[in-house]
């Protein structure tokens, strides 16, 4: 275990040079396909400033960090939906179960565009005819707890990618390491997510109407692959512990865009109600905080979750993300 925690404690310092002496930063952006596999798709992480590779496991750990699906105990089931700009919707659902073997999750995700008016260059204003964009993805977790303190998860997920009459799939892997202490539960956490084979757009596109559509081919772009640093402890808690504040920091480092920085802190009472707060440094048209809830209920006698999240752009107006989880045999949660 030493070495683990020496391990980390050097990716950290690597990671740390990267943010202080950054060789290429934003001018990364956009080099990567497949990017809408970076929206948050978990309200409890969006509120606290997308710090979510710390967090307790739940329904959406196949997303967050798949080795803190080792945590849930019992069948989980969660579903969400991210109101994103410009009336693109996000729906995402997942489902856990614990073995003797280990946890196991599936995960569904498709995100839509609605309808795109085509345009061109003599019809700026449309020509009646619309197009689509789509974007599906479906994944398998495992995770396993391989002491009381450490625990590894691994998630496959299928991708597919639609545009008009162009489609792209591939497949990525999300990896990830946790390891909690029993000192005020001071977590350190590693996550290399969307790990995977390029992506290349094929199909038919017709440049005008009077010639045949022809098979085009386009260029090749790697996944949005991130990799995570996060940090995790139990930053105040009342004497009759029933009320807590525990804070998350975390670093990011992907390969289409700047290292940043992601903080976050939940207020629990009681186990029933959780506020939180986050903020991003570093982040283009992130300038302002993060803010989400969590109310705890039962149905029956087993525990169900609504999570709200809110996160304010500068240029994009307000994203809105809702979700949901529920508990079977896990009536003590």
């Amino acid at each position: 275990m030493r070495r683990f925690l020496l391990f980390l404690f050097l990716l950290q310092g690597v990671a740390l040079q990267a943010q202080l002496f950054p060789q290429l930063g934003g001018q990364r952006a956009g080099i990567s396909g497949l990017t809408f596999l970076k929206v948050d798709i978990s309200p409890r992480s969006a509120s606290l400033g997308g710090a979510n590779i710390c967090l307790s496991g739940d329904a959406f750990s196949s997303y967050t960090n798949p080795a803190a699906l080792a945590e849930t105990e019992g069948l989980s089931v969660g579903s969400s939906n991210t109101f994103w700009v410009n009336g693109i919707n996000y729906g995402y659902f997942s489902v856990a179960k614990p073995t003797s073997s280990g946890h196991f999750g599936l995960s569904l995700g498709a995100l839509g565009t609605g309808a795109i008016p085509v345009r061109t260059e003599f019809q700026p204003d449309g020509t009646g005819q619309n197009f689509y964009a789509g974007y599906f993805t479906a994944g398998l977790t495992y995770s396993q707890k391989l002491t009381d303190f450490f625990r590894f998860g691994l998630t496959a997920r299928y991708v597919r990618e639609q545009l008009a009459n162009f489609d792209a799939q591939t497949f990525v892997v999300d990896l990830g390491f946790l390891y909690r202490t029993d000192f005020k539960d001071l977590s350190f956490s590693v996550l290399l997510q969307n790990f995977g084979l390029n992506s290349v757009l094929k199909g038919e596109f017709n440049f005008q109407e009077a010639f045949s559509p022809k098979h085009r081919t386009l260029e090749s772009y790697p996944a949005p692959t991130i990799f995570k640093l996060g940090v995790s402890m139990i930053a105040w808690r009342s004497s009759s512990e029933d009320q807590s504040i525990t804070a998350y920091l975390q670093l990011n480092h992907p390969n289409d865009n700047a290292e940043n920085i992601r903080l976050g802190a939940e207020y629990e009472f009681n186990k029933l109600l959780f506020l939180r707060l986050g903020y991003k440094i570093n982040v283009s048209d992130q300038n302002f905080p993060t803010a989400g809830l969590g109310l705890r209920m039962r149905v029956g006698r087993y525990p169900l979750i609504m999570d709200y999240a809110i996160d304010p752009t500068t240029y994009l107006g307000v994203i809105h993300r809702v979700g949901l989880q529920f508990w079977v045999n896990d009536s003590d949660r």
